[in-house]
């Protein structure tokens, strides 16, 4: 009697908290168990919800290590404490800072899950998330420098320079041929910098599948929706002998600085909305027609704000030629911005780089992680290198051993490296009281980051 009376008051038991079990049976409030007994996952405890990358709800601390066998296969990455607990017993070493990188002494057992990674790339920005059935290992955003047309630029200049001086130079004919497959300098680049994100990551970890967003963009639908047939095919400057005469018939012959009409004297500028020098291009959406003394007012006053700029494509563009270059280079599944646009909302995500990745990885309920920064950095500089003597500026014919953001080491102290001088002679190091200078022979040992930094 004691027993219903017990039963009848806990009857009624509160559902609304993960923590409170839903029924007074005995075989229904029992420990949960996961399917695969075998298999170790993290937070499998009833207080994780499920849910909590909804939200403002707080993250997972990132991954602390990763694992190497003895054979230089990736593992499960582990947490930092275990990390430190094998090293203090011997039974494994670092063998990378930058992620920070563990390799096993002994044979231990290699069991690994299935682990998908998710590329959303980008034209300045590449989302990475790595996910397994019940959890996302690792996420993160890769920041690209945007440096490359400035650094082409310069060369040319430099180079435009040393021609002018020499007497004689040797007439060249055949050396302007283009390789198959050629893509300009600053694409290159990028796409190079996509495909050392997907190595480094499968290096470090045991990946099964990669999957990339990918589209092919149609900029004159994009401009124009309605565009069609003929009008298609021909094109802004069919029936115009050049481009002068196309800005003078868009523009109604007048000056877009002041709005004055052109007179039968004045010969217009073509003035660029925004500049070469800060990336602009040569398209008729970035020409404008100006009088010669606009033209020279805008640049004396830096008045480029004044006139408004129209919408670029350089990132539509630049994922139109990459497309086929991933199907050339890599072993991958393909998806759409449309895919993940969808499943983006139906679990209520914030649009972000971190969060597409995590949703083209196959990401859906998985507990997620806190992000990793990684940022672009360069390998060597060959910029022109000054000599304090006087003499004549020299351009770098080796690369020195030290670069920037390389960790060195002057005794037991460890620095961060902020790049050479005196023809390598000294090094800069950032401590804690600023940026000093240190003579290379007092370093004792270097550590080089690589062309990827990556800040925990």
């Amino acid at each position: 009697m004691t027993e219903q009376t017990l039963q009848l008051k806990f009857k009624n038991v509160p559902t609304g908290t993960p923590l409170a079990c839903s029924s007074t049976s005995l075989s229904l409030n029992r420990n949960e168990r996961t399917s695969e007994g075998d298999i170790v996952l993290g937070c499998n405890s009833p207080e994780v919800d499920l849910l909590q990358h909804k939200g403002g709800q707080d993250l997972r601390v990132p991954v602390g290590a990763y694992v190497f066998n003895q054979r230089n296969k990736p593992l499960m990455p582990c947490s930092s404490r275990k990390a430190r607990i094998l090293i203090k017993k011997g039974e494994a070493h670092v063998v990378k800072l930058n992620p920070f990188v563990i390799k096993l002494k002994k044979a231990t057992g290699e069991n690994v899950q299935d682990i998908s990674i998710g590329i959303d790339s980008g034209y300045k920005i590449i989302g990475f998330s790595a996910v397994t059935r019940k959890k996302e290992i690792l996420s993160g955003e890769l920041c690209l420098d945007n440096k490359t047309p400035k650094r082409l630029t310069d060369r040319t200049m430099y180079r435009r320079n040393r021609r002018y001086r020499l007497r004689y130079r040797k007439s060249r004919f055949n050396n302007r041929k283009k390789p198959e497959g050629w893509l300009p300098p600053s694409i290159q680049r990028k796409f190079d910098t996509h495909i050392t994100l997907i190595n480094s990551l499968k290096k470090f970890l045991p990946i099964k599948r990669t999957v990339i967003e990918t589209g092919s963009f149609d900029i004159q639908k994009i401009m124009n929706p309605e565009i069609s047939g003929t009008e298609y095919q021909e094109g802004n400057l069919y029936n115009y002998q050049n481009m002068r005469l196309y800005l003078i018939a868009r523009e109604n012959n007048k000056c877009q600085f002041c709005n004055k009409k052109f007179t039968a004297e004045d010969r217009p500028h073509i003035h660029h909305k925004k500049p070469r020098s800060m990336g602009g291009t040569d398209r008729s959406s970035n020409l404008t027609l100006i009088h010669k003394s606009c033209h020279e007012k805008i640049h004396k006053e830096k008045l480029f704000h004044k006139l408004r700029s129209d919408k670029e494509f350089k990132g539509s563009t630049f994922m139109s030629i990459i497309r086929n270059k991933f199907k050339e280079t890599l072993k991958f599944k393909e998806t759409f911005g449309y895919e993940t646009l969808i499943k983006r909302h139906e679990l209520e995500l914030e649009k972000s780089h971190i969060n597409d990745a995590f949703i083209i990885a196959g990401g859906a309920f998985q507990t997620r992680t806190g992000p990793v920064n990684v940022e672009q950095k360069r390998r060597n500089n060959r910029g022109l290198q000054k000599n304090r003597k006087g003499f004549i500026p020299s351009i770098r014919t080796v690369r020195y051993k030290i670069q920037s953001r390389d960790f060195i080491w002057v005794g037991n102290k460890r620095y961060l490296s902020g790049g050479t001088a005196s023809r390598g002679s000294q090094v800069y190091y950032f401590s804690e009281n600023g940026k000093g200078l240190i003579s290379y022979r007092k370093i004792t040992k270097i550590y080089n980051t690589g062309s990827l930094v990556w800040k925990n």
